[in-house]
């Protein structure tokens, strides 16, 4: 089994992320939450662009991914769940917890350091909020990514499926919570108990700081309600709310080329939870 992951993994992967991706791009025609201000079109070529560009980098030029990690960790008895011995099931489901609240320690960070925040900023500069919004991110902060997750699974010791699990998990609910659907009110408050809603995580994106230093989880919500920092609706509620910066509104900012130098600009802003 773990050898037939391994081998298919991208295109286990590659098929949970088109497949999920078509499914949000219909229901977000079908249900939209919000009207769109911008091009379509162009943040999706210049969003998706990012997603290629990042993983090509990541193929050739990651010594080691994930999964590796977690071969190695198997092969030499390295990490936390090497230590003892726990029923399959229980143990992939601890494992697949923990490495989703490291995720959500590592969004707090990025959040509360400058320099971090300089990359992730890109994430919260998008002008509108929809399911390409989700896999938005700048190449240096996928390999910082890509890094501390491999730390996190060495130190925990990590199985290769709980691994290959959670990454389809993290990367088909980052797709759903940022998708631009409209949720029966009753039906979110549910779901919202179990895994972040679009509703949920739009609060995160709003272009107020106190209000995007909120809702960092990404797939489970349990650690935002435990650590203190959910918050339920946004000030201006989820049709009046601003998406984005208060920095970085010009059309122009969406393109592939503007994206990639966006770190680098020296922008006054006061979204980092410690200023420069």
């Amino acid at each position: 089994m773990q050898t037939w992951l391994i081998e298919n993994e991208t295109t286990i992967r590659l098929s949970f992320f088109v497949g999920i991706l078509l499914t949000m791009a219909i229901l977000e025609l079908i249900i939209p939450q919000r009207k769109l201000q911008f091009s379509k079109v162009t943040r999706w070529v210049n969003n998706l662009g990012l997603v290629v560009l990042n993983s090509i980098l990541l193929r050739f030029l990651a010594p080691i991914m994930a999964t590796g990690a977690a071969v190695i960790a198997t092969e030499k008895s390295i990490g936390i769940f090497n230590l003892f011995e726990l029923p399959y099931y229980l143990e992939i489901f601890l494992m697949v917890a923990l490495l989703d609240f490291s995720i959500y320690l590592q969004h707090a960070l990025v959040h509360a350091l400058p320099l971090f925040w300089r990359l992730h900023r890109m994430h919260h500069a998008d002008l509108d909020y929809d399911v390409t919004t989700g896999s938005r991110f700048h190449p240096i902060e996928i390999f910082i990514s890509m890094g501390y997750k491999i730390t996190v699974v060495m130190v925990l010791g990590v199985r290769v499926e709980a691994v290959i699990l959670f990454e389809i998990l993290l990367n088909a609910t980052a797709m759903f919570n940022h998708s631009n659907i409209r949720l029966p009110k009753r039906l979110d408050q549910v779901i919202r108990i179990f895994l972040v809603t679009p509703d949920m995580h739009r609060v995160h994106h709003s272009v107020i700081p106190k209000e995007t230093n909120s809702n960092f989880g990404f797939a489970l919500p349990w650690w935002d309600y435990l650590c203190g920092t959910y918050q339920k609706e946004p000030r201006h509620g989820q049709l009046g709310m601003t998406i984005g910066l208060e920095v970085l509104r010009e059309e122009k900012e969406l393109t592939l080329p503007a994206l990639l130098v966006q770190p680098f600009k020296s922008v006054k802003d006061q979204y980092s939870l410690q200023k420069d």
